[in-house]
């Protein structure tokens, strides 16, 4: 079957983490439905690079890929860690398009570590990044997002099913702080309509940081799409009736009605379900 994808003409999304991977897949899905984007992300042109000298995207590459479609696309340097950084990114993007009604949590910081093993610069690099890059771009848009029609809160982040994660509860506690955040608006948001919902993809997604730590092989990844194509099924919704979930991805495409999930695979056959299971080993496949 294929998928029914959203009419995004004339919307804006603002999108953190957008130079590679799952961010930037996003950003150019939306865009190829009409919709502007706002690019944001550490790594510009306009900078010196340093270590980070041979990165392969940027966050002005992305944008110029995205009007490739016929869209505007703005870039905007971000660090999410730093609120002065936030405001002006969110006040730029409003003054530019008058109206940002789609914002996505997705920058991550990703490491995978005991308590013992991981330094304490590092669980506050996950903290800072995930939680309160979350928290302070979600702050940053709330009143512009409540005067908007058909507005959107979305968090990369998985459900909230365990409280514990040995092995790699660090990073699992700043994940699902992103989650907490984002699904407790929809509760505080529930008179203006805006869909708060929470995406996650049951296996591990061909990135950059995925290959980096050496989280398996391809044989057990599928491409960044499947998780475009779930926000994309979000984003087809009502906000107003379609908030406060923390979706699986392979789950809300199969209700949406896909049963073939093989052109998402790098290689035969289905991956296993190693991204759900870093937060919940007891998931299971419904189907």
């Amino acid at each position: 079957m294929t998928l029914e994808k959203p009419d995004l003409a004339g919307q804006t999304a603002f999108i953190t983490g957008t130079t590679r991977g799952i961010g930037k897949a996003i950003a150019l899905a939306l865009a190829e439905r009409g919709c502007n984007v706002v690019s944001t992300g550490k790594t510009s042109e306009d900078d010196e690079y340093g270590e980070d000298e041979e990165l392969d995207g940027t966050i002005e590459r992305t944008a110029r890929e995205c009007e490739a479609f016929g869209v505007e696309a703005l870039p905007i340097e971000l660090n999410v860690r730093e609120g002065t950084s936030v405001e002006n990114a969110a006040e730029k993007a409003i003054d530019r398009f008058g109206e940002v009604n789609i914002v996505i949590n997705n920058a991550s910081a990703i490491q995978l570590a005991n308590v013992e093993d991981l330094p304490a610069d590092r669980f506050d690099l996950l903290t800072e990044v995930n939680v309160r890059g979350t928290y302070l771009v979600a702050r940053a848009f709330l009143d512009h997002l409540k005067s908007v029609d058909d507005a959107w809160l979305l968090a990369n982040a998985p459900p909230v099913t365990v409280d514990r994660a040995p092995g790699e509860a660090p990073y699992a506690w700043s994940k699902m702080g992103m989650s907490f955040l984002t699904l407790s608006l929809a509760t505080e948001l529930s008179g203006h309509d805006v869909g708060c919902n929470a995406f996650w993809p049951v296996t591990a997604i061909d990135t950059r940081a995925t290959r980096y730590f050496g989280l398996g092989t391809e044989d057990d990844w599928r491409s960044p799409e499947i998780v475009s194509d779930t926000v994309l099924e979000i984003l087809r919704r009502d906000p107003a009736e379609y908030t406060g979930n923390a979706v699986y991805d392979e789950e809300l495409l199969r209700e949406a009605g896909v049963e073939d999930f093989s052109r998402y695979n790098l290689t035969a056959g289905d991956p296993a379900p190693m991204s759900a299971q870093l937060f919940d080993p007891e998931y299971e496949r419904s189907a």
